[in-house]
């Protein structure tokens, strides 16, 4: 089965290493086929952002995300731009914290920016939540694996926030599993 994820938002976000983890996760310690590719703007930060990660238990022949099972997104900017690319049963997750308006009642709203400020008075590891919470919701990835990845790409002085933060996202997945917008 191959599924099609996009992490999106601006760039400064950390999704480009979330892809990153999120295609570890799936490609090395649960033995996938992956295909990770990133794309952002000519700003360093503040500019458009996105990863896309390509899952299957079979090779992954064409590499680029044509119709998407899970879009992520962090900014109301990304979800205008990439709802469109959504298949008509795929999953939506927004960060409410940015996303006040979806084309998709569907649309599963998170608290992820607000929840990481709380936790961690800053919103440095909202990209890790976000990880956290698409696993509890779709079961792309297990939680284990993602830990596992996030152990492996981050620096060791951060291992411990990024472990609350994966933890945070997979609980607020789990508050909010089933609501729609």
């Amino acid at each position: 089965m191959r599924t099609e994820v996009r992490l999106a938002g601006t760039g400064g976000q950390g999704l480009i290493l979330a892809g990153v983890i999120l295609a570890e996760a799936a490609g090395v310690y649960e033995q996938k086929q992956v295909v990770q590719t990133q794309s952002y703007g000519p700003e360093a930060r503040g500019g458009a952002s996105k990863s896309d990660v390509i899952i299957s238990d079979e090779e992954v022949l064409y590499p680029k995300a044509r119709k998407l099972d899970i879009l992520a997104c962090l900014s109301q900017g990304s979800a205008d731009a990439y709802v469109k690319d959504l298949k008509p049963n795929g999953r939506l997750i927004t960060d409410s914290t940015f996303v006040f308006s979806c084309s998709r009642e569907d649309a599963l709203c998170v608290p992820l920016t607000q929840a990481t400020r709380e936790k961690f008075g800053r919103d440095v590891f909202t990209n890790i939540v976000l990880l956290g919470a698409i696993a509890s919701v779709t079961g792309i990835v297990k939680l284990v694996s993602l830990k596992q990845a996030v152990a492996n790409r981050v620096p060791p002085a951060t291992r411990d926030s990024n472990m609350a933060a994966i933890e945070l996202g997979y609980r607020l997945g789990e508050a909010t599993r089933g609501q729609v917008s």
